[in-house]
């Protein structure tokens, strides 16, 4: 039998070999310092895409910088300047001339000097398949960031990296507006963001007091937070009276209180707004959108264009890491990829440059409406222009016609920009174009966008990614159910959804039965592999737990159950402890000891069952 050849294969995303598949598809890792890397974990490019850049932050060095290959060849260098020499991860080594006294501030400056930081350890602590000192050189070469604004290192922040050689990551946006929510509403939506997977959180509030609410989040997060400092920048203000001083005490301010990384929209010029005027929806950005009116109003270039060395210095006293806005996002498929779009895309580009040479952490905002045919261009034309900072880009959305289900139609294109290249997904929710998410919102779009990220990072083969997954799949082959919910993302939904149709823990399921279940049927074919996974096998169909006080609210929520049906299943913990009609269960005590009654309810009755019926 002949087949077509299959596609070089890159990396194993399974940290051993397991099953029969022959890996991934995408790149080879190339992971290297300097432009060496620069494919690391990439998809192969189709015809016609735009090549990678080969720069990266070393060819934007400050004043009185330089850097050079191998090791130092004499002592001493420039007056009024000191040097440094140090290994790269490769074994390779840089030296580094810098202005003498030079005193890091930002992780990227820590970087260029070949120190390890305490964050960075941390990062490489929390993705094992990269070490502190590949980190370190991707945080060198503009690659990666780690937003960790130093005022937000005293309270709870865990610090995490954005980068195509780490995991994709996912933002839930949240936010009070002058309609709806406040600053207790959006801290419980922080915490629950949090649950569901959300590596970074973006503050848009728009309404209430804005300062305490971005005060509050600050002091209860473990993770990033972003702000779009321009809507602080006008509450209360005429559009028209917006100088330089209100843009740079603004974000000097949201700095001093912690914000990790902030959008910025610097890149819409005077000279782009031509190009939107035929547009089906114009500019969807409200940053875009109020800078476009400001400059038509003073007939002047956008002020953060202007001024943005200005703007870099209040970043970098505080390392916080640009967000650099796409204030010219396509708002419908019929904008995407248009002249307007990438006109900013190059000026965002410049600014990267630009903030680079200042010592400040960048990653680039993407679009948020592309046709699925053009998010591979997207991501690429990105990758070149921006030389290679990290993307982070809202959906896109693959379709205009499913409000209330743009969760599902964006994580589709997420999906697709991330294998292509974006580091980080904003995740969308079922209320997007429609409302102000509320919580089962956030949860919605964290959990498809936690699939998205998932699928992209099995696909480009990082390591260790799939190994949850074929746990799971061993405990599907072997009909352990117990397992199979505990390694699940949403442990309460599947064991709620299973329960729903059969509960009792057997060894086949509702969809097929007993007669018709393929899963049983392979597991006791005794040349199979399948179902017999050490650590996952059973030895004996057991009756499922009781559901907890989740579950029950999940089949509520459904309808599909009258309350009589759950409640029973929420009380199968009296024949969990020997209870059944007219007898009292094994653990009372009338019938037994307190060491008997302890042992009875540890071994039979699981630990979410906080309850017990008699």
């Amino acid at each position: 039998m002949s087949f077509v050849p299959l596609p070089a294969v890159g990396g194993d995303p399974a940290s051993a070999p397991a099953g029969t598949t022959p890996g991934t598809f995408a790149n080879r890792p190339q992971l290297a310092p300097g432009a060496a890397g620069r494919l690391t974990f990439s998809s192969p490019d189709a015809p016609g895409m735009p090549q990678p850049s080969d720069k990266t932050a070393w060819d934007f060095l400050p004043d009185g910088w330089t850097v050079e290959g191998g090791r130092r060849t004499a002592d001493g260098g420039r007056d009024g300047c000191e040097t440094v020499e140090f290994a790269q991860a490769d074994g390779s080594f840089l030296t580094v001339t810098y202005p003498a006294g030079f005193s890091p501030v930002t992780q990227l400056e820590s970087a260029r000097l070949g120190i390890v930081t305490p964050q960075m350890s941390r990062v490489a602590e929390r993705e094992p398949h990269l070490s502190a000192e590949q980190v370190r050189d991707e945080v060198a070469a503009g690659r990666m960031v780690i937003p960790a604004n130093t005022k937000h290192l005293e309270y709870n922040l865990d610090p995490m990296a954005i980068g195509r050689a780490s995991l994709t990551k996912v933002n839930a946006n949240m936010g009070a507006s002058p309609v709806s929510s406040g600053t207790d509403e959006e801290v419980e939506k922080l915490r629950w963001a949090e649950k569901w997977g959300a590596d970074t959180v973006m503050d848009l509030s728009t309404g209430g007091d804005l300062d305490a609410c971005r005060e509050a989040i600050l002091k209860a997060s473990t993770v990033p937070i972003g702000t779009v400092p321009i809507y602080s920048m006008i509450i209360g203000k005429k559009l028209e009276d917006l100088n330089i001083e209100v843009i740079l005490d603004t974000l000097r301010h949201q700095a001093e209180q912690g914000v990790d990384y902030m959008t910025v929209h610097a890149g819409v010029r005077r000279a782009h707004i031509d190009l939107v005027k035929d547009r089906l929806i114009g500019i969807v950005s409200r940053g875009g959108s109020l800078l476009a009116k400001w400059m038509l109003v003073h007939k002047a270039e956008n002020p953060m264009y202007e001024h943005w060395e200005a703007i870099c210095d209040v970043l970098h006293d505080r390392d916080v890491t640009f967000s650099i806005g796409d204030g010219l996002r396509p708002g419908g498929l019929a904008d995407a990829t248009d002249a307007a779009q990438l006109a900013e895309l190059s000026t965002l580009g410049e600014l990267t440059e630009r903030a680079w040479r200042k010592g400040v952490q960048v990653m680039i905002e993407g679009p948020g409406h592309v046709p699925f045919d053009q998010i591979e261009y997207n991501a690429k034309i990105q990758r070149r222009l921006c030389h290679g900072a990290p993307f982070y880009v809202l959906g896109p959305l693959v379709t205009d016609i499913f409000p209330g289900y743009d969760h599902i139609t964006s994580c589709i294109g997420a999906t697709s920009m991330a294998y292509h290249g974006a580091s980080m997904l904003c995740y969308v929710t079922p209320k997007e174009h429609l409302g102000l998410p509320k919580k089962d919102d956030v949860k919605q779009g964290c959990v498809a966008y936690k699939i998205a990220a998932h699928a992209a990072d099995v696909a480009l083969g990082i390591p260790g990614t799939r190994d949850r997954d074929d746990d799971l799949t061993r405990a599907r082959a072997a009909l352990n159910w117990e397992k199979h919910f505990e390694l699940s993302f949403d442990p309460d939904l599947a064991r709620a959804y299973h329960d729903e149709d059969l509960d009792v823990d057997t060894d086949f399921c509702a969809m097929c039965g007993h007669d018709w279940c393929s899963v049983r049927i392979s597991k006791e074919i005794q040349e199979f592999a399948s179902g017999k996974a050490d650590g996952f096998a059973r030895e004996k169909v057991l009756k499922s737990p009781a559901l907890n006080a989740e579950q029950r609210a999940i089949l509520e929520a459904r309808g599909h159950l009258s309350p009589d049906q759950i409640h029973k299943l929420a009380g199968k913990t009296k024949s969990a402890v020997g209870a059944t009609e007219g007898h009292k269960a094994a653990c009372h005590s009338d019938l037994a000891d307190d060491d008997r009654a302890r042992d009875v309810q540890s071994k039979k009755v699981p630990a979410n069952v906080v309850e017990l019926t008699v």
